[in-house]
């Protein structure tokens, strides 16, 4: 029987080549169509061929299966995609190989060879992904004067160095942005990081002025804060770092203490994402807040998660799409997702990928403007995480420091490598449920449609795009990349 190093070795073997092969089809000329296929079985990854030149579409038949874009019909503007450092992930960098290290940077911040991403979401001191629970300051200091983010500037503050660097080298920006999940204990109203409780109302400013610290820090150690959540996941009593805000709780905090804390230091140029929770309760805490004339104008955007699929059931993208059309001037972005409980056995499972693309697609085409993923690297055994919440990434380190390439990835960059900041919407639709699919004009003026299929059969479809159409096939349980 294998071991678990032998194992992901083998995996490592396998997934790494197929991973970084080619850099995939730049922007299509305005004559030629290219389209970018990675497919499960096939080895195929990013594979890039040219398509037939395109004819004057004709009317398609009941029994054909087409995709119709529109591009003339435009919606929300992309703000981008990424991923996040936490300490997890900033500790198993340090444990990876020169050459590994490169290629993460490779991985994630290239816009050619990798996934081009340019967000990044971290936390305000300890979360489930950290070897530890651990705050700022000393226990009990109302002061702050013992603030210091001593912890970070081991592991997390120099990856997040090397990832402002490496995207800079490519002419593009990283965003960063953080969230917190608890507050100290002593803060709380359980006395507790853990297991939920609230914020004591007594200590609101004094949180508030927290955040002020973690910026001027972070930004003094060389890391640009681009904006805040106000809380991880504000409705969740977890066995890990969580604290709970009601709708109003969360508004008055904003409205009366995080938003003028920020403005009165400096810093009101910071954007502020309010729920960052999942899309269940997205509506309610939605109106709630942009209700209130104190907030609002703090608010840049709406975060969630999708975890609410966890009881099994279906994803609430319609809550996402109510949102957006009851408040269109307001960001909607995707701040975390993941496939939990972590199994081995399972690094490869092609329906990992899948769900990343179905659910990407599905939030695109509700409203978000961006999706950023959650851990961007995590060890063998899918942490290290203080609690044993393990959970799989697009990247894992193999024991011997080693990149492990998982079908997550390149469904995440079928879109982020083609989709860039600044481009449109436009209107996508499949005439067959077989096939999900969504498209983009980018600012440069090429345009990115993203094509999926999760049947066990391979498609052939009509793509009829502004009344020029061409043939394409795709295969089984694959993802596309039309670029024209």
């Amino acid at each position: 029987m294998k071991t678990r190093r032998q194992a992901i070795q083998m995996l490592c073997a396998a997934t790494l080549a197929p991973a970084l092969m080619g850099h995939g089809a730049q922007a299509a000329t305005a004559n030629t169509w290219q389209v970018v296929t990675t497919a499960k079985d096939s080895g195929k990854r990013f594979d890039a061929q040219a398509l037939p030149e395109a004819t004057a579409s004709g009317q398609p038949l009941e029994t054909e299966v087409a995709v119709f874009v529109d591009s003339s019909k435009r919606f929300q503007q992309v703000f981008g995609f990424g991923g996040a450092v936490t300490d997890a992930v900033a500790e198993v960098y340090a444990k990876l190989t020169p050459g590994a290290q490169k290629d993460f940077l490779t991985a994630y911040f290239d816009p050619r060879q990798g996934l081009g991403y340019n967000v990044v979401r971290t936390t305000i001191h300890s979360s489930d992904f950290s070897s530890g629970s651990y705050t700022y300051v000393k226990e009990g200091d109302r002061s702050l004067a013992s603030f210091s983010i001593e912890h970070d500037m081991q592991h997390r503050v120099p990856l997040l160095r090397q990832a402002l660097a490496a995207t800079k080298a490519h002419g593009s920006q990283l965003r960063v942005f953080a969230s917190p999940w608890s507050a100290p204990a002593w803060m709380k109203t359980n006395n507790n990081m853990l297991r939920g409780g609230s914020l004591n109302p007594g200590d609101r400013a004094l949180w508030a002025q927290y955040y002020v610290k973690f910026v001027q820090a972070y930004e003094k150690a060389g890391i640009p804060i681009w904006g805040l959540s106000v809380q991880n996941e504000p409705m969740a009593t977890q066995r890990w770092e969580s604290m709970i805000y009601t709708a109003e709780e969360e508004t008055r905090f904003l409205g009366d203490h995080l938003g003028p804390a920020l403005t009165k230091a400096g810093l009101g140029d910071k954007k502020i994402v309010v729920w960052d929770h999942n899309r269940d309760l997205l509506p309610q805490r939605a109106a709630h807040i942009l209700s209130d004339p104190k907030a609002r104008p703090y608010v840049w955007g709406v975060g969630f998660h999708w975890y609410e699929t966890w009881t099994k059931g279906e994803p609430m993208h319609a809550n996402v799409a109510a949102v957006h059309e009851a408040y269109p001037e307001i960001n909607l972005l995707l701040t975390e997702a993941t496939v939990e409980k972590f199994d081995p056995a399972k690094l490869q499972h092609w329906a990992n990928g899948e769900r990343y693309g179905s659910e990407i697609i599905a939030d695109l085409n509700a409203g978000a403007v961006g999706w950023i993923d959650w851990n961007m690297l995590l060890d063998s055994r899918g942490g290290p995480n203080h609690v044993g919440n393990f959970c799989f990434a697009p990247l894992h380190a193999s024991d011997d420091g080693q990149l492990v390439y998982t079908p997550s990835y390149a469904y995440l960059g079928h879109f982020t490598r083609y989709i860039k900041p600044g481009a449109r919407r436009v209107s996508a639709a499949s005439s067959r449920s077989v096939l999900a699919t969504t498209a983009f004009r980018n600012t440069d003026g090429s345009l990115a449609i993203v094509v999926m299929n999760k049947t066990d059969q391979a498609q052939k479809y009509r793509l009829i795009v502004d009344r020029k159409e061409v043939t394409v096939d795709i295969p089984a349980h694959a993802i596309q990349t039309v670029l024209r």
